[in-house]
């Protein structure tokens, strides 16, 4: 769907393609986590413990960039691990292997929003879509055939399942995002992913008529109180993602 709509005019560059290879790496690790997780686990739990992504980003810009992160990530941190703790407790199933999974999809997906701000300032943000949707789809094709016994039966429901998650939901949220974050940091980026949790709980409430244990809402707000408080606007000297933004804008 997108070859259409990316420049093939110059021949892609080695760095081009070690960025694309290393988003969809990034990419494709984080959805098999979490298509594993959702095995085991609700959906709802699955979008609020991914939604901890928004937190862990900063602390990613830090180790991978040198990015300089404020106290307040800190705090963020603690208050997502108590969210995750409630969300997770006793009285809701405990920790399972499915929200095991799902927490490493969430390191993952920060991965992934600070690599998307750093690349899509140096390189062509259709094309870098467009390796990193096809790396992505050539790895889980490999992963299907060797690691699974896959039995496809083609319906209309499966059909437009299919359709929605590789076309709106992958390719292009994928270009949008890419599109959108050559203008702002990763940390703002982060910000608009926390309202993902909440979405993702009222449709597993309209779809499924899953319901959440007042502990686990109580979960769920302290991770989204997390996302905000990391996303806190500060008076300090902007960071490397912004020096950055600011050179090429």
């Amino acid at each position: 769907m997108l070859t259409p709509f990316t420049s093939f005019a110059a021949p892609f560059t080695r760095r081009e393609l070690a960025a694309g290879a290393l988003l969809g790496a990034i990419l494709g690790g984080g959805f098999a986590a979490q298509v594993v997780g959702l095995v085991y686990t609700t959906p709802a739990r699955s979008a609020f413990i991914v939604g901890i992504s928004s937190v862990l980003a900063p602390l990613v810009a830090f180790l991978a960039l040198r990015e300089r992160t404020r106290w307040t990530a800190l705090g963020a941190l603690l208050l997502a691990a108590g969210g995750i703790y409630f969300l997770t407790a006793p009285d809701a199933g405990g920790l399972n292997r499915g929200d095991a999974w799902t927490l490493l999809t969430a390191v993952l997906f920060g991965g992934q929003i600070v690599a998307v701000a750093e690349l899509s300032r140096r390189y062509d943000a259709g094309r870098l879509v467009w390796m990193q949707t096809t790396g992505t789809a050539v790895a889980s094709a490999l992963g299907a055939t060797l690691l699974e016994h896959a039995h496809i039966h083609w319906n209309a429901t499966f059909t437009a399942e299919l359709v929605y998650a590789a076309v709106f939901a992958t390719a292009l949220a994928l270009l949008w995002q890419m599109q959108a974050q050559r203008h702002m940091s990763s940390a703002r980026a982060a910000l608009i992913f926390c309202f993902e949790a909440v979405f993702a709980a009222a449709a597993s409430w309209l779809w499924f008529g899953e319901r959440l244990s007042p502990t686990q809402w109580l979960g769920g707000g302290l991770i989204l109180a997390g996302m905000v408080v990391a996303e806190l606007p500060h008076s300090h000297q902007p960071s490397a993602v912004s020096r950055q933004h600011a050179r090429t804008g």
